[in-house]
C-alpha cells in the first residue's frame, strides 16, 4: 500500500510539473500567433471549447445541466474572458514572463476573498508574503516607476488585474463544479468536470468574440503558422495543463503544490532569455526570486489544496 502511495505521489509530480512547465509556454506561444490580444484569446477558449467538447462527446459523459450550474459557468466565464483580454495584452506589452508573475498575484486576490467572503484569517505568512512579493516586483521594475513608458506601465497594471480575475475565475469555477456534483442534473446523473469546464470555455469564447467585435479587431487568422500556435495554446496550453494540474492536485500537499507551480513563471522567464533574447539584469532577478518567494509565503494558508492553474 505505501510503495503505490508513493507511485501515485510521483506520477503527481511529474503530472504538475509537465502543467506548470506547459502554462510557463502559454505567454510565448500568445506571441508566436501574431494575432491581436483579444483574437488570440478568443481563439484559445472557442478551440480549447470545441476539443473538450469533442472529448466528452466521444465519451458519451454530457448531461442536463442545472440553472444554477448555467449561472456559475457564466460568471467563470465572464472573469476568464475578462483575465485573457488583460493577460494577452501584459503578454504583448511587458513580455511572457513578467506578464504570467504578475498573474500569479490571483494568490493575494484568493485570499482576501477568503478573508472577506469566508471569515477566514490572514496571518503573519500571509502579510509577510505580500511584503516580498512588492518588493521583488519593485526591483523588477528597476525601481523607478515613473520613468518606464505608459505603456509598459500600463502592462503592469494589466497584468495584475489579470490575477484579480483569475481570483473570480477560480471562485466561481469551484462553486460551478460544487453544484454539478450536488444537484447530478436535470435528466439524472452528474455531469463531469469536463463539462463545465467544455462549457465555460465556450461561453468564454462568445464573450470574447463580442469584445473583438466591438473593438473592430480582425478574426482572419494571419496564416499556418499562426494557426498552428493558436490550436497548440489551446489544446496543450489550456487542455492539457489544466487536466494534469488538476489531476496531480488530488495527490500533493499543499506546500508541494504551491512550491510547483512556481515553475510557470520560472519557465516564462527562461523563454524570455532563450527565444526572445531579453536581457535581464541582476537586480530584475533578485526581484524575481523575493517574488516568488513571498508568491509561495501567500499561497502556504493551511488549505488542503489549491486551485487549478490555467492562466
Amino acid at each position: 500500500m505505501a510503495q503505490q502511495e508513493e507511485g501515485g505521489n510521483g506520477r503527481a509530480l511529474l503530472w504538475m510539473l509537465a502543467g506548470a512547465a506547459i502554462i510557463g509556454s502559454n505567454g510565448l506561444m500568445v506571441r508566436f500567433a501574431e494575432t491581436p490580444a483579444t483574437i488570440s484569446a478568443f481563439y484559445r477558449m472557442l478551440f480549447a471549447g470545441l476539443m473538450l467538447a469533442a472529448v466528452l462527446t466521444v465519451q458519451g459523459g454530457w448531461r442536463p445541466l442545472p440553472r444554477a450550474v448555467w449561472w456559475w459557468c457564466g460568471a467563470a466565464a465572464a472573469a476568464f474572458a475578462a483575465d485573457l483580454w488583460l493577460w494577452h495584452r501584459s503578454i504583448l506589452l511587458v513580455g511572457p514572463g513578467l506578464a504570467t508573475l504578475l498573474a500569479n498575484a490571483q494568490v493575494f486576490f484568493m485570499a482576501l476573498a477568503g478573508m472577506l467572503l469566508f471569515g477566514e484569517r490572514v496571518g503573519l505568512r500571509f502579510a509577510s508574503g505580500i511584503a516580498l512579493a512588492f518588493l521583488g516586483l519593485y526591483l523588477m521594475l528597476g525601481g523607478d516607476w515613473d520613468s518606464l513608458p505608459a505603456g509598459y506601465r500600463w502592462g503592469v497594471w494589466a497584468g495584475l488585474g489579470t490575477g484579480l480575475c483569475y481570483a473570480l475565475y477560480n471562485l466561481s469555477l469551484r462553486r460551478a463544479q460544487a453544484e454539478a456534483r450536488t444537484s447530478g442534473g436535470a435528466g439524472g446523473g452528474r455531469p463531469p468536470v469536463i463539462q463545465v469546464l467544455a462549457v465555460i470555455a465556450l461561453l468564454c469564447a462568445a464573450l470574447l468574440g463580442l469584445a473583438g467585435l466591438a473593438e473592430g479587431s480582425p478574426f482572419a487568422i494571419p496564416g499556418w503558422e499562426s494557426l498552428f500556435w493558436l490550436l497548440v495554446l489551446a489544446g496543450f496550453g489550456h487542455c492539457l495543463s489544466w487536466m494534469l494540474i488538476s489531476r496531480a492536485m488530488e495527490h500533493l500537499k499543499v506546500a508541494v503544490v504551491g512550491l510547483l507551480l512556481l515553475l510557470q513563471p520560472i519557465v516564462a522567464f527562461l523563454l524570455d532569455l532563450l527565444v526572445l533574447d531579453i536581457t535581464v539584469e541582476p537586480r530584475a532577478w533578485a526581484g524575481l526570486a523575493l517574488t516568488l518567494a513571498g508568491i509561495f509565503l501567500a499561497s502556504l494558508r493551511g488549505r488542503s489544496r489549491l486551485p487549478a492553474q490555467a492562466a
